[in-house]
């Protein structure tokens, strides 16, 4: 498994602790440094079943500063996935991505029932 995570995000910190507490080996991704490429993101995407919107990281200064809020209503996907494979900091994390799942953000009760 591998998992996307920013070193200082807090929320990061406790997925990986969980993971370890579980005993559930995975490869650890910085973000900020290995952004996900648009055809991983596509992937990813389509694998989770999640709408593309929840791959941004809403609370971010970034998305803030961009006035993404209002603008990702009426941006195409693929315009969306550009921007989010342009700067791993709009990227909502972590991301825990297996053979046949992918997990944004991370919700301990969702992430037991995949994961145990």
């Amino acid at each position: 498994m591998l998992l996307v995570q920013y070193q200082k995000c807090s929320t990061c910190k406790k997925a990986a602790a969980w993971l370890k507490e579980h005993k559930i080996v995975y490869e650890d991704r910085p973000i900020k440094e290995q952004n996900p490429t648009k055809q991983e993101l596509t992937e990813w995407h389509r694998k989770s079943g999640l709408p593309l919107k929840r791959f941004f990281n809403t609370s971010g200064v970034l998305y803030k500063e961009l006035q993404l809020k209002d603008k990702l209503p009426q941006m195409p996907e693929e315009e969306q996935i550009e921007l989010l494979s342009s700067d791993g900091m709009l990227v909502k994390r972590p991301i825990a991505v297996g053979e046949d799942f992918v997990l944004v953000g991370f919700k301990e009760e969702e992430w037991a029932k995949r994961l145990l």
